[in-house]
């Protein structure tokens, strides 16, 4: 499976640093949803599931967590810590989310609005999902 990490530059001076993201160009969708998890209890994993067409990009903004990510063939575990680093997960991989450090924010850029017909909650279904589409 190919792990795509998008690296965003960084701009700052004395004052700090400053990271700015545009659609279509540091990544490659249009931005339709934002959102974050932080005070992720410890131990817990969240996700659980794959979209039949949206498409992601998660950057731990703060602290670290680890995303499991399966293709229904192969399952990789990545490491996210930086603010810089985005991961793009497609419309078809199952995710999982774990091991939040304590002060963990993991921001999420979504491709499309929120719509429950888009996920597959099941790995069963999705297993079948990604026999019929491969």
């Amino acid at each position: 499976m190919e792990i795509k990490k998008y690296r965003f530059n960084i701009h700052g001076d004395a004052r700090g640093k400053l990271i700015a993201i545009e659609e279509n160009s540091d990544i490659p969708f249009t931005i339709q949803r934002v959102y974050y998890m932080y005070d992720t209890v410890n131990g817990v994993r969240r996700g659980y599931h794959a979209h039949k067409h949206l498409q992601q990009i998660l950057i731990c903004v703060h602290g670290h967590c680890q995303i499991l990510m399966d293709n229904g063939h192969e399952k990789v575990t990545v490491l996210l810590d930086k603010p810089d680093e985005g991961l793009y997960i497609a419309n078809n991989i199952w995710r999982e989310m774990f091991d939040f450090s304590d002060d963990a924010v993991l921001m999420v850029l979504a491709s499309e609005k929120y719509d429950e017909a888009d996920y597959i909650r099941n790995y069963e279904e999705f297993i079948a999902f990604v026999a019929e589409n491969t």
